[in-house]
């Protein structure tokens, strides 16, 4: 077998639901779109945030297990995903993560279910290996892999290799009469840095002298200054095995991926779930899963998408048919988004369902100061001031809009009231909070103020989520 492979990402892209926020500059008109993590805290504190957070994907590398859907503590990172199949990096709290992997659409039937700890500030690809089933050579199991995303200088590139074929032995890989890998066994991997160019990698059975059969050779490119994940998958021998998939050699791009088919770097964007009438969605961003069975008020982690204009599609939950919205967001390069979806679903909205697009400010506030940001998505809300201690932190932010404002880091009782000159109308909702120095919050007000008089028993409530800072 020999092929010409140009090494890119492979992307299927999905979030976790955990905590984050975002931050900003005091003005009241940023109307962007983004996703955070969201803990709902109505009248309470934030949850506390773990210290730091690592970066985590999947792929999907049994050769004879169904299409699958792979959750993170409860929550769908990977759905439908076949064979072959690697996600893009997500951010989660560093600590250990539930991970569980189940056929596509059965989550009563899990393959696996255990946990994984990850630390902060570290990458890992969660590699879903082996065969289903009682008579496996290889036992179906997550192989969890750190990954070194350092930067390897503009005229090297660093491969890492992971042997996951299950009937295939121990392996030597050579290019040019070099051996790059030696003896990798089944669940194991290496790592070795070449020079720039293209290759053909022939991958031999395990000898002392790192000469033996060829049973495979593949063609690839490596560019400089990048890092590669290459997965030895599939069966020597698919005649004689439970699926018929042939022994390949996948490659998806590490951390450090800047270059995709989108072209230019890449931009964070999460998404959050803030239409009061509307059911539990599944959210579409250029046809992959970001977020699933989604329930109101609950926002994403951030994830990796590439600089560009993408598709992003909200669908009720399970029915991928029917799109409530579908349109094309706009992301720069370095930059960080939350993607709101909101509004109300039917003919008779005050407010039309739609995305409200937030540009994100994650940068660190003054010393001992945290940095709110409040976005106004009740629908039947008027614009509202909103004060703390006889202090007006936001003025006359009406629906859609959204503002930022730094105040020291401690408890605050934020009050809500009817827009007025003088910001002092009557109080309609108050909420205790607590920030933290160098902390970043996104505050959502959403549902109704008079649920009664609304097509969904949803009442006016407040969702804090922490974006930035105040990790330890």
């Amino acid at each position: 077998m020999t092929r010409r492979r140009v090494l890119s990402g492979v992307g299927t892209t999905a979030t976790v639901a955990l905590a984050g926020c975002a931050g900003g500059n005091g003005d009241n008109t940023d109307d962007g779109m983004g996703t955070d993590t969201g803990t709902e805290t109505p009248t309470e504190t934030p949850t506390d945030t773990p210290a730091g957070t690592a970066r985590v994907r999947v792929a999907h590398l049994s050769p004879d297990a169904p299409n699958v859907d792979v959750l993170v503590d409860g929550n769908a990172v990977l759905e439908d995903v076949p064979f072959g199949t690697t996600s893009d990096y997500l951010e989660v709290p560093s600590g250990e993560r539930t991970v569980e992997i189940t056929p596509a659409g059965d989550r009563d039937a899990a393959v696996f279910s255990g946990g994984v700890t990850v630390e902060a500030d570290t990458a890992y690809t969660v590699a879903a290996a082996g065969e289903v089933g009682d008579d496996a050579d290889q036992a179906f199991e997550p192989i969890v892999l750190t990954d070194d995303t350092s930067d390897p200088g503009d005229e090297t590139a660093r491969v890492q290799l992971l042997h996951a074929s299950p009937d295939a032995p121990a392996v030597d890989v050579t290019a040019g009469g070099d051996t790059l890998f030696d003896g990798v066994g089944f669940g194991a991997d290496g790592s070795v840095e070449v020079p720039a160019g293209e290759y053909t990698l022939d991958i031999r059975g395990d000898t002392e002298g790192n000469d033996g059969d060829v049973v495979a050779s593949f063609d690839v490119s490596l560019d400089g200054g990048e890092v590669y994940r290459a997965f030895a998958v599939g069966y020597l021998t698919p005649d004689d095995d439970p699926a018929d998939t042939a022994f390949d050699l996948l490659f998806a791009r590490g951390e450090t991926m800047t270059d995709t088919e989108a072209g230019g770097e890449t931009a964070r964007a999460r998404i959050a779930h803030m239409s009061p009438n509307a059911p539990d969605v599944d959210v579409y961003v250029d046809g992959s899963a970001a977020l699933e069975g989604v329930p109101f008020g609950t926002t994403s982690a951030y994830l990796d998408l590439a600089s560009g204009d993408h598709t992003v599609r909200i669908t009720p939950a399970g029915d991928a048919d029917t799109s409530v919205f579908e349109g094309d967001v706009s992301l720069s390069a370095g930059s960080e988004y939350t993607i709101a979806a909101a509004g109300e679903v039917g003919d008779d909205a005050d407010q039309a369902f739609e995305p409200i697009v937030l540009t994100d400010d994650n940068s660190a506030p003054g010393d001992g100061a945290a940095r709110i940001r409040a976005v106004h998505a009740s629908p039947d809300a008027p614009a509202v001031d909103i004060t703390a201690g006889g202090d007006t932190l936001f003025d006359g932010v009406a629906y859609g809009q959204s503002g930022y404002t730094e105040v020291p880091a401690g408890e605050y009782t934020l009050e809500f009231r009817g827009d007025t000159e003088a910001n002092d109308g009557d109080v309609v909702a108050s909420f205790d909070v607590t920030v933290e120095a160098g902390g970043v919050y996104t505050a959502f007000a959403g549902g109704y103020l008079s649920p009664d008089d609304e097509p969904a028993d949803t009442a006016f409530d407040l969702f804090v989520t922490q974006d930035a800072g105040a990790m330890g």
